[in-house]
């Protein structure tokens, strides 16, 4: 596109937000934008609409996805009738710089290769303050080695983000917030030497010394699960078109690929895929296909979209309440993060669908929003997609309620003990004691030789990423 862009037959509109999606008999036939910078509404007629807009990360308020990333775009599609599919799946990256304050508004991802020399470990005792230097050997914990030892600091993502989660309610969690666990290179620099830790994360030691102010060289990193990906999304088919003919969903926005666990090189693999690969074709098969009369933004779809836009600014802007879009914000997200993040349960899930339509009828009533609406703005901007966050939050919570089982990235600690018996060379039987803390998997072996014990780990893995983790 941006080849197109610069030989000019593409027209680039920069610093615009779509705030609804125009349907004409029963097709995406446009799109309503505020001009970011003036304040203006705008109205754009098409043949057909492809959403690119990322995932819903932020509705956890801290995530490693910028302040700017937003669910509007494909929840308004969805408000038009476009289905959305699997709200509730969405990953926790579990080596991610922790939360330093209060006035935080995103957090920074570490490439988890780090956990390939790293290893994770927290005090074995409560509330253990001192460096991790003064902590000797036999009073550390290293936990995933310890819960896992077939996969040790290798462990899948949603299971070292939830250990490292259950570390932290234990008390055990490091640093002046207590919201962090160590990520420790010692042993990998006195076995391989610094300059080849260096050589393979140098460019992380050193954007971690820039935010930490700690040389991890010397000392341990510390680290915390932070929302990363969002495997939901709207609906879409093989085509990447959504339940609303015309409307095609390309990336992170829709729910295609992913299933309940994040696949590897997402962004590449979907960039690469959706973008280069698929929409070309399906989209050009779709306005080959279909006829399409002529639409204006005359018609009455898009003044009636106009209206609903405009409608929904005014009322914003004429709350003049005492609370803050960004107390709000905060509020969703530690409800999401505590009772809809790495580890549900019906009791918490019941406690989020309670609080959440309250705050939402509050932010209603006692949101303030300054500044003016036709002008840069950027605390209007900031209402319009929490406003959206406050009612997405509730469906992903009712999601992961009716999901009683445990699949990928939607943990439900619930979930009851299942015993698998094995074949072939294994005599007894692979235990999931599953519940709280106690997600992993333990092998008792006969005394008959086994030569696949790597392979029987392998399969157990496959069965179901939720119920598995060792």
């Amino acid at each position: 596109m941006m080849r197109q862009v610069a030989l000019g037959t593409v027209e680039l509109q920069t610093r615009r937000e779509m705030l609804d999606l125009v349907v004409v008999d029963g097709k995406a036939r446009g799109i309503i934008t505020r001009n970011l910078l003036t304040g203006e509404i705008e109205a754009h007629e098409a043949d057909a609409v492809v959403v690119c807009t990322g995932g819903y990360s932020n509705v956890f308020y801290l995530s490693t996805n910028a302040m700017a990333c937003a669910v509007t775009a494909a929840w308004k599609a969805h408000k038009k009738g476009a289905f959305f599919a699997n709200p509730c799946f969405t990953q926790i990256h579990p080596t991610c710089i922790p939360v330093h304050g209060e006035n935080q508004s995103k957090l920074t991802l570490m490439s988890e290769s780090l956990r390939n020399d790293g290893r994770v470990w927290v005090p074995k005792e409560k509330g253990d303050k001192r460096p991790p230097q003064d902590i000797p050997e036999n009073e550390r914990d290293y936990y995933l080695e310890r819960v896992y030892p077939s996969f040790g600091n290798l462990a899948p993502r949603d299971v070292a983000s939830r250990q490292a989660k259950y570390r932290v309610d234990e008390g055990r969690g490091v640093g002046e917030t207590g919201m962090a666990v160590y990520l420790d290179f010692r042993d990998s620099i006195k076995r391989l030497g610094a300059d080849k830790i260096e050589e393979r994360y140098g460019n992380l030691f050193e954007m971690y010394a820039k935010i930490a102010g700690e040389d991890p060289y010397k000392t341990p990193m510390r680290m915390y699960p932070a929302p990363h990906y969002t495997m939901g999304g709207l609906w879409v088919d093989y085509n990447l078109m959504s339940t609303i003919p015309g409307l095609f969903v390309a990336g992170e926005a829709n729910f295609s690929d992913h299933g309940a666990n994040r696949l590897g090189a997402s962004a590449l693999m979907q960039g690469l895929a959706d973008g280069y690969f698929v929409l070309p074709y399906t989209l050009g098969d779709y306005l080959a296909k279909t006829k399409l009369d002529k639409v204006s933004i005359e018609a009455d779809p898009f003044k009636a979209a106009i209206n609903q836009v405009n409608g929904d600014i005014t009322k914003l802007m004429s709350i003049k309440g005492t609370r803050t879009v960004e107390s709000f914000h905060k509020e969703l997200g530690r409800i999401m993060w505590e009772y809809c993040g790495m580890a549900r349960n019906e009791k918490g899930l019941l406690k989020a669908l309670e609080l959440i339509p309250k705050l939402r009828e509050e932010f209603w009533t006692n949101v303030r929003v300054p500044g003016e609406a036709n002008y840069l703005n950027p605390e209007l901007e900031k209402a319009g997609r929490v406003a959206d966050f406050l009612e997405l939050g509730e469906l992903m919570c009712r999601d992961a309620l009716e999901r009683k089982e445990s699949c990928g990235g939607h943990f439900r600690t619930s979930t009851k003990l299942q015993t698998m018996k094995l074949k072939g060379t294994m005599k007894n039987s692979a235990i999931l004691p599953l519940g709280s803390g106690m997600d992993q998997v333990k092998l008792k072996l006969g005394t008959k030789k086994n030569s696949n014990l790597k392979t029987l780990n392998s399969q157990l893995a496959v069965i179901n990423r939720g119920l598995y983790v060792s």
